[in-house]
């Protein structure tokens, strides 16, 4: 299985100047926890890292001091997620017939999840992690009142991995750009273009490290699981 680590973002709601994957964690890098559970994972077999030239310094001796077994290739971001996901698929090895898509500030997940989702993706074409949701959603409009409340047994929070067809993730990339879309995950791209994306059961503690607050929960999980 090959593996795909968006890594171009800033930190700024993290209140960094930085690129928050170089934020520490107890005392690593947060992208170095990502990159240790590839290395663990049974399937993973080659890892991408898509980021900017800014960062590309770090980015490589955070990999050289883990002393990873797996190649680790660098590659150029965009200017969006969707743009840094596109460049990723054009560098990936000829042969590559499946990809999980993996953000790297989900710092969190397991070897276990990225095999599961592997394991699953053989099975069909498209696929994300999620969990169920927990609290009651509300839809609100523009001044702020309650239009609805969806049936909650029927949601699923998104996280990463995501994995598909390269082949079938190429082509909606190529259609979304010819059309403009914009999205904010593979996921929605590939459902755009109607094709089937299921379920893989994900991990309540793969939480997106986006806040001050986020990391110091990240701190007490690793903690427990040590």
């Amino acid at each position: 299985m090959y593996l795909l680590i968006p890594a171009a973002g800033s930190g700024r709601r993290m209140g960094s100047e930085r690129n928050k994957l170089l934020l520490e964690l107890l005392g690593k890098p947060l992208i170095a926890w990502t990159l240790l559970a590839a290395e663990a994972s049974q399937t993973i077999k080659w890892i991408g890292i898509i980021g900017q030239s800014i960062d590309w310094e770090d980015f490589k001796s955070i990999v050289e001091s883990l002393n990873l077994t797996k190649p680790v290739q660098f590659i150029q971001g965009g200017a969006t997620r969707q743009e840094s996901v596109y460049n990723g698929l054009q560098a990936l090895p000829i042969g590559a017939e499946s990809v999980l898509i993996h953000d790297g500030a989900r710092c969190l997940a397991t070897p276990e999840l990225f095999d599961r989702c592997s394991e699953a993706l053989q099975s069909c074409d498209g696929l994300i992690a999620a969990i169920p949701v927990k609290d009651t959603i509300k839809v609100v409009d523009a001044t702020g009142a309650i239009e609805s409340t969806p049936d909650r047994s029927r949601l699923w929070a998104a996280q990463t991995p995501q994995g598909f067809s390269v082949s079938l993730l190429k082509k909606c990339h190529e259609q979304g750009r010819q059309k403009g879309w914009e999205v904010t995950d593979d996921a929605a791209l590939f459902e755009q273009c109607g094709l089937l994306v299921r379920i893989v059961e994900g991990e309540e503690t793969n939480l997106k490290v986006t806040t001050p607050v986020d990391l110091a929960i990240a701190e007490f999980i690793l903690r427990q699981r040590s």
